[in-house]
């Protein structure tokens, strides 16, 4: 697969990844992006260091801003940098950076505007693959909900590896989302809002201890928190209430 038309950044959302940062990169197929940005979210270890030594674009907040908080600047510094493709690629190595350059194709060729890794093609993959049972069902029924009420066909609608083009990060005003997990449901939501074409393809499922995950509490949390987006998405469409997740971006 030649080197793509678009200029092409990879955003890596950070916290303690020193472990896992070099093997990230290492599957990160060779001319597959011009520029990797990792901002970093206060981590408590080398992360900011090693990423430095590896020639990588780093940022640093000055307090935890959270998994969303953090892409708001990831997804700034992308669009600063002159991305037309931006891919959000967690430095943890629980998503498989060498098929990069399969997804981006989707977004060079006009195919779709968003592409989601999926990591869901039958229950015995994902639960061989470390996904716990509880994760499972609840990524199952919540995927369904948000199929059924956004009128998409999405395999998952949970993943973190995401890929943009610059038009849909320009539009949405992703900075009014939440700054904790249920950031990713809220722009997959207003992207639907907004008109983009959503898609996803296959990717392994990897969980393992050096992983980021979050508890069962918290995944309750972010659970309600996406039934409240639906239902925002569903008043808005409704013109009943206008939600201000589903504005368009001020400086766009």
């Amino acid at each position: 697969m030649g080197h793509q038309k678009n200029k092409i950044v990879i955003i890596m959302p950070a916290y303690n990844a020193e472990k896992t940062l070099q093997a990230t990169l290492d599957a990160i197929p060779k001319g597959c992006c011009d520029e990797i940005i990792l901002v970093d979210d206060c981590s408590a270890d080398g992360t900011v260091a090693l990423a430095r030594s590896l020639g990588l674009s780093v940022f640093e907040h000055d307090n935890n801003k959270g998994y969303g908080g953090n892409q708001k600047l990831c997804y700034r510094e992308a669009l600063n940098a002159g991305a037309d493709i931006i891919v959000m690629l967690h430095p943890d190595n629980q998503y498989d950076a060498s098929l990069i350059p399969f997804f981006t194709g989707f977004i060079d060729h006009g195919v779709c505007d968003f592409m989601l890794g999926a990591r869901i093609r039958t229950r015995r993959e994902a639960l061989h693959g470390g996904m716990p049972f509880y994760k499972y069902f609840s990524n199952r029924m919540l995927t369904l909900m948000m199929n059924v009420i956004l009128g998409q066909n999405l395999a998952e609608g949970h993943s973190g590896f995401r890929v943009y083009h610059r038009k849909v990060l320009e539009k949405i005003p992703f900075e009014n989302n939440s700054d904790d997990f249920s950031f990713d449901a809220e722009l997959i939501t207003q992207a639907v809002y907004h008109g983009f074409k959503l898609g996803d393809a296959p990717m392994p499922v990897r969980y393992f201890s050096e992983a980021s995950s979050i508890s069962f509490k918290d995944s309750s949390i972010y659970g309600l928190k996406i039934l409240k987006t639906l239902g925002k998405f569903l008043l808005t469409k409704s013109r009943i209430k206008k939600s201000k997740l589903f504005a368009e971006r001020e400086d766009s």
